[in-house]
């Protein structure tokens, strides 16, 4: 399911008699903040526990998920275990940085089949973002996800023009990291989910590359009723005349 932009909650001056009127159901937070729009300041999940609201933890697992695999899945579901999180959101980069633009499958095609790949998962949401770095995806979340690449990644201060002062600055913004390993990929063992092996070597390059077998179901079925991923040509065929009618 996709995850409400609302999730990230509003409170204003009446938002703990609001708590002590209703309870704390997400359901009531929402319809609260929607009631009360106009009035209200924005505030992140991780503050609201520090002024009476019984707060869940949510985490975010940003990425491409181009296609999604078996090893995403397994890495989400692991996170959601071993942080207790009641919701943990992919989220797509409407640009995600250092990737080259992706034109086949489209944005929208990628959302469906993300979206499709987590319905039998109630902890697991879908949201897309406009931001790129790492930090400021995760910013308001108790718990980010990602690969030892990614970590890798995070922490190259080539990514920051060589300002190590600008890297460490976004690191110390991150919320709870959590790594999925990736050999050859060195990573801190306390921040490690419990990955099976045999998904270690899951890629979504090699899915690509005609591995379907390690992409979701939802996504290995969408590929072959279009060759979103393994026959480009047929998906352009089908359906690039059409979204550009």
């Amino acid at each position: 399911m996709r995850a409400l932009a609302d999730d990230y909650y509003q409170v204003g001056e009446w938002a703990q008699a609001h708590n002590e009127k209703y309870g704390g159901s997400e359901a009531t937070w929402q319809h609260w903040f929607r009631s009360n729009r106009g009035h209200c300041r924005a505030v992140s999940p991780r503050r609201l526990g520090s002024i009476g609201f019984p707060v869940a933890r949510i985490g975010v697992y940003p990425g491409s998920f181009n296609p999604p695999t078996r090893a995403h899945l397994a890495i989400a579901l692991a996170a959601v275990s071993q942080h207790s999180l009641k919701r943990l959101d992919f989220a797509l980069s409407l640009s995600p940085l250092g990737k080259a633009e992706v034109e086949v499958p489209s944005f929208a095609h990628r959302l469906e089949v993300v979206e499709q790949s987590l319905l039998e998962h109630e902890s697991l949401a879908v949201v897309v973002t406009e931001e790129q770095l790492i930090c400021d995806i995760a910013d308001g979340y108790d718990v980010v996800v990602m690969g030892a690449d990614k970590w890798h990644q995070v922490n190259d201060p080539a990514w920051y023009n060589d300002d190590t002062q600008a890297r460490d600055s976004a690191v110390d913004r991150l919320p709870t990291v959590a790594l999925a390993p990736r050999p050859p990929h060195v990573i801190p063992a306390a921040l490690q989910l419990p990955v099976p092996d045999d998904l270690l070597e899951v890629s979504s390059t090699a899915a690509r590359a005609g591995r379907t077998d390690q992409m979701t179901l939802a996504a290995a079925q969408f590929d072959a009723e279009t060759g979103a991923w393994t026959n480009p040509a047929k998906y352009q065929l089908r359906h690039l005349p059409e979204d550009r009618g």
